[in-house]
């Protein structure tokens, strides 16, 4: 009787052991094996659910998605990341949003998925660490169609002696070329080398914000006090203009060689230049890869997707030779430097994994709809549309894009009073240093208020 007692109780006692040992292993795993991210877009929700699923089941990792409501990201995230179990992955807006959150940023260049990235420019940075990383971006620049290009390059009498529009890389070329094209726009078939630009009110957003970005961009980039243009920008209460000839250069070139005259282009919108692009009417028109959707749309489109090519805004800045595409996103992955090591970790391993695996990659093109800015991607598995294949291909060239600074314009009174002014000039009521002066007197005054 007392051998059995004895046994009873070191079998009890062993097994009160091994439950203790599980549930302390099992306790001590559960807070490494779950990660939480909080995510920016209510309408990608569903998609990152599914993702956090598929992602369990390979990797016994738990991924808690949460999604902040529409415009309240901000709010969302200052009371979570106040909790225990605060998010360990979450998304700031770029520089603006690391000067908010700086704090919370884990430095991220030892990573491999800052490795990936094709142009690292992108990432947001400070000193010699990055904190956030880009994992969507959009990029714009002069659109052309490379069958009339081909079919300018085959006249023997071409005013220029380079043989293809890859071999623009200069204002200068991009010039000589466009106004020879306009002197033989009749054998092409154009009406005009660019489409309208659309000064319409409310239409002007291409020139007041887009094309503005770039000489705003050479400026605040000559600011050598700040790693980032747009923390540039937003610490400036005056500018200089510094490139106002540069955007004069090509606004000139854009308007001088349109299919509309230029005291007529007050009246014209983005989709009407669009639809002459479409039509074949020119040869290229300013816009970004989202236009693919309507330059597709247009009734009548005679544009093969094979033709529909980027080539960057050249403006005469010197070393353009080198420049690309404005490229730039909004949208940067962040990993908490508050909790623990461990969990730091599994966020990363889930967003690498997310950009490296089979399954994850076909979330990001097919689900997620992404340009995603890394050399994981095989042909087969980036955006099938024209422009975004255009995007990565000059991000993968080794070219310097040129980053999206308009976010440190003032305001929209700034912009609208900036494309006022320019309707003015191409109407010939304003001389250019009248648009100069606007520019200058309004950034200095919205910045006052």
């Amino acid at each position: 009787m007392k051998k059995r007692l004895l046994n009873l109780f070191l079998c009890v006692a062993i097994g009160s052991t091994l439950l203790a040992g599980c549930a302390e292993k099992q306790a001590s795993t559960s807070k490494t094996k779950e990660i939480y991210f909080l995510n920016f877009k209510p309408e990608i929700a569903q998609v990152y659910e599914a993702i956090a699923k598929d992602y369990e089941k390979e990797s016994g990792v738990k991924v808690k998605v949460e999604t902040a409501a529409s415009g309240t990201y901000e709010t969302t995230l200052k009371s979570e990341v106040a909790k225990s179990d605060a998010p360990t992955i979450f998304q700031i807006n770029g520089p603006v949003g690391y000067s908010a959150w700086k704090d919370y940023c884990l430095d991220l260049k030892d990573t491999k998925l800052y490795s990936y990235l094709t142009d690292k420019s992108l990432a947001v940075k400070s000193g010699e660490g990055v904190y956030g990383i880009p994992y969507v971006v959009e990029g714009y620049g002069i659109i052309y169609n490379e069958a009339i290009m081909k079919k300018y390059f085959a006249l023997s009498d071409k005013a220029v002696s380079i043989n293809s529009t890859n071999e623009i890389n200069s204002f200068d070329l991009l010039s000589k070329v466009v106004t020879d094209m306009t002197k033989h726009k009749d054998k092409l078939g154009i009406k005009g080398v660019f489409a309208s630009t659309s000064l319409k009110a409310g239409e002007q957003w291409r020139w007041q914000t887009h094309l503005a970005n770039v000489p705003f961009y050479y400026e605040f980039k000559d600011n050598t006090k700040y790693d980032n243009t747009v923390l540039a920008g937003l610490a400036s209460d005056k500018i200089d203009f510094k490139y106002s000839s540069n955007y004069k250069n090509i606004f000139d070139l854009y308007i001088n060689n349109s299919n509309t005259d230029r005291k007529l282009l007050g009246s014209k919108s983005v989709d009407d230049s669009m639809a002459e692009f479409a039509l074949g009417n020119v040869a290229m028109v300013q816009n970004g890869n989202w236009a693919w959707s309507q330059i597709k749309g247009v009734s009548g489109n005679t544009v093969k997707e094979s033709d529909i090519k980027f080539m960057p805004i050249y403006t005469g800045v010197p070393g353009e030779d080198k420049q690309g595409l404005c490229v730039g996103t909004e949208n940067f992955f962040a990993i908490n430097s508050k909790v623990s090591k461990e969990k730091q970790e599994e966020s990363i391993a889930f967003i690498e994994w997310l950009f490296t695996s089979d399954t994850g990659k076909k979330y990001v093109t097919n689900d997620l709809g992404f340009i995603a800015p890394f050399n994981t991607f095989k042909d087969n598995e980036k955006p099938a549309d024209p422009l975004a294949k255009e995007v990565l291909a000059w991000m993968e060239k080794g070219t310097n894009a040129v980053a999206w600074t308009f976010a440190a314009f003032p305001s929209e009174e700034f912009k609208n009073n900036f494309g006022e002014g320019l309707l003015e000039y191409a109407q010939e009521n304003k001389k250019w240093e009248d648009v100069e002066k606007i520019v200058k007197d309004s950034w200095a005054s919205e910045k006052a208020k």
